[in-house]
Parts: structure tokens; sequence; C-alpha cells
């Protein structure tokens, strides 16, 4: 049987990583795929850069397009990341009938509807198993192997860069804008990091696991996203002390109301294995009805982690190369027109616990005034913890942990003791999950 040829858009780490690992376990991959599988062409914007890979049988172009028209090319890798001109370039590559492996996060939760359109239309796949959490195969196990039960919720750290600012910010006691500029500095985040740390990469990336967990189109614009920026040394040592690691966790969980889509600092209790997930890995945590919590671990980015499951993608391709397109798993689990059209909820219809920190006057009746507005909104109190006054200060800080409630209750309750003249400033809310 001939080979398959391979077309790389982007020769950068993630491109280079799977050129890397398809040359390196060369023999392997065939005997896997039942065929060959050789890289005939890349490109890259600088041709005269030094690359992981071995270029000296590829050849090497500046335009995309000419690998896309490129008839002898059977499957497209796409790694320059971004919309734009790639989502152009995936859809003319589908146009021209080649199947397409895509670590494009963003691509997918953004254009991915259109994009498995076209490609059902072409009969042909668009895989995108490195889009989520780098090298855990997070997308074939919701869904393939856990294709026989009915998602209830998923959680995850999915990412890094968020992860190792507050693994620094515990482990060292350090504050964010520090951890910040040595994540910049050692290329965990980017000079603009706001697609990290106000969590819009991680809302792409839950987008898509909530698409192919609960079969609902993708729908990046009702993710919920609240960043890390806020999150403070004191929270971090308060959450310890009561038991707690904060995580930026993105949470998709179905409900009798609907699905919520939220990406936010989250405390969780310490006992948990994927609150000891810590620097720059990530973690998945799925229930199903069935199967119950498994959990998924691992490298979250990088060269060969991300090349691991774009080659795995790959393999998934040429093993399907002479199946019946109708007979193909579905690009996100459920047959296209059996995709659900069940609500996302609006963010004050989450339910969820609490913590939350105030500054308050240390007198008398300050306590009891927070919790009977508390009270009256119909919201309970698990903890409370209040530090005693240092250095003869007048304002002390409490903390308290509330049992799971509505998002707008607690809004409304918040709005309330900030009024109170006893207590300085906002109120900081932190949301609570215990993943059990």
């Amino acid at each position: 049987m001939k080979p398959v040829k391979i077309g790389i858009l982007g020769l950068g780490t993630v491109g280079g990583g799977a050129a890397v690992v398809l040359q390196r376990n060369a023999a392997e991959i065939a005997r896997r795929a039942g065929r060959e599988i050789i890289i005939t062409r890349a490109s890259a914007s600088d041709l005269t850069k030094s690359r992981l890979c071995d270029t000296s049988k590829m050849v090497m172009t500046q335009s995309g397009f000419d690998i896309i028209n490129d008839p002898e090319i059977d499957i497209i890798i796409e790694t320059i990341g971004g919309a734009g001109i790639v989502k152009e370039m995936v859809m003319q590559a589908i146009e021209n009938g080649k199947h397409v492996v895509t670590a494009n996060k963003s691509l997918i939760a953004l254009h991915g509807n259109e994009i498995f359109a076209k490609a059902s239309e072409k009969g042909v796949i668009v895989a995108f198993e490195a889009a989520v959490a780098g090298g855990i195969p997070i997308i074939k196990a919701i869904r393939e192997g856990l294709s026989g039960n009915q998602i209830e919720w998923l959680a995850g750290i999915i990412n890094g860069t968020g992860n190792f600012i507050l693994t620094e910010m515990r482990d060292k006691g350090r504050d964010f804008a520090d951890v910040l500029a040595e994540a910049q500095a050692l290329g965990y985040a980017e000079a603009d990091p706001t697609f990290d740390v106000e969590g819009i990469d991680a809302g792409h990336k839950l987008t898509i696991l909530a698409s192919i967990a609960f079969g609902i189109p993708l729908q990046f614009d009702k993710v919920y996203t609240e960043g890390i920026t806020k999150i403070t040394r004191t929270d971090v040592e308060y959450a310890e002390q009561l038991g707690y690691r904060i995580k930026s966790l993105g949470i998709a969980r179905k409900t009798a109301k609907g699905i919520e889509l939220r990406v936010h600092p989250t405390l969780i209790p310490e006992r948990r294995l994927i609150a000891n997930v810590n620097g720059v890995m990530n973690a998945v945590l799925v229930k199903g009805d069935a199967v119950g919590a498994t959990l998924y671990y691992g490298a979250g980015a990088g060269a060969e982690p991300t090349g691991s499951a774009v080659v795995a993608d790959v393999i998934d391709v040429v093993r399907a190369l002479t199946s019946d397109p109708e007979n193909r798993v579905p690009h996100l689990a459920f047959q296209a027109n059996a995709l659900a059209n069940i609500p996302v909820l609006a963010s004050g219809d989450f339910e969820t616990a609490y913590y939350l920190r105030l500054n308050a006057e240390d007198k008398s009746g300050v306590l009891a005034d927070v919790t009977r507005i508390l009270a009256d909104c119909d919201i309970s109190i698990e903890a409370i913890l209040q530090k005693p006054p240092a250095n003869n200060e007048t304002i002390v800080p409490i903390i308290l942990l509330t049992q799971v409630t509505q998002e707008h209750k607690l809004t409304a309750a918040i709005a309330k003791i900030e009024q109170l003249n006893t207590v300085s400033g906002k109120v900081n809310r932190i949301r609570l999950e215990t993943l059990g």
C-alpha cells in the first residue's frame, strides 16, 4: 500500500514537535497505522531558521496554500494557530478533499461548527486532539472511551500558565505580578498574557470539551470567563488554612435547567488529586454516570507532548482513509443531526459554594449583620474564619465559606454587605467546588 503523504503548515514548536515524533517513531507508527506516513512538504515564514526536525527530505515553502493545493498531499497538519487566514487555509484544504489535523483551539472553538459541516459535506476528517490539554488524550477519552456514559460534569486545569502562577503563589508566598513576570521570562506566558490569565485560552478549550461531552454545538460566546488577576497571596494563604487549594478551573456541568460553562479561580479541597496538579501540568476530571469520576493528567503543552497528540490524530485518519465516511467517529462525538439544543445558563443561574473575604471594623455586631444579610438572601454559611487585629488595627479580615447557592442570590447579598458602614472596600468572591 502506498505511503500517506503529509503536509505541515507551520514548523514552530508544535509543528516541529509533531515532525520529530513522526520521523523518530516512523517504523512503530507504520506498524500501528498499517501504512508508511511521510512528511513531503512543510511551510514556514522563515525558511532559514533551524528546526527541531529534519527538513532535508521536505519541500519547504513560505506559502501554506502551495501545500493545500498539492494533489499529492493526503493530510494537512495545521499548527500555525489563530483564525483569520488559517480558517481560510483549513476550509480550502477541506474543499480540496484533504483531511486536516489541527492543534488550534481558537479555530475549533470559534469556527468548528462551520468547519465540521464542510468536512462532513466533503467526506473528510478534521481531527483536533492536540487543541485541548496538549499531550493528554482527553478528546478521545470522552468521545470514544466514555461514549457509553452520560457525562454529568467535567472540570479541568487546562491552562498551564495560570496553574504555574497559582502554584508559585502557594508554594513560595509570591505575588501575582512577580510570578507573571517570571512566567513571561520562562516562555510560559506571552508578552501580552491576556488569553492565559483572563481565562480566554481555557474558555476555548472548555467550549470543545463541553461540546463532545454533552452533544451541543460549539458556543464559545456563552462561556463565562474570569481570570486569576485578582487572586492575592492572602486568599491563597486563607484557602490553605481552611483545607483548600485555589486553581483556575474550566467547568462544564449539565443540570436540569441547562448547561453551566464557566472558567474561573476555584477553591478545591486539598485532598482531591486535581488540587495537587502543580506547575504547568494539566488535568481533567470527568464524571460519567456509569464509570464515575475519572482523572486525566499530563503535559498540557510543549513540542513533543503536543506533537504526540497530533501524530495520534494522523494515525487515526490514516486508519480511516478507506472507511465509509458515514461510519467514522463523529467530529463532536454525536452524529451531526443529533446535536442537542440544550440551553447554556447565564452566570446568575450557576449553582456552587463560595469563599468570601471582606474587611470589617473590629466591633460587636458586624458579623451578625453580615450573616443576617446572607440568611435573608437564602444563603447558608459552612464556615467562618475571623483573624484577630494586628498592631492595634481596627479593620480585620473575615472569611466565610457558604453552602451551595445560586449566583444571583450571592451577588445580591454582596451588594448589601458592601453597603454596610462597617465594611471597607469590596467583598472578594471565589467559587468553591468539592468535585465529589
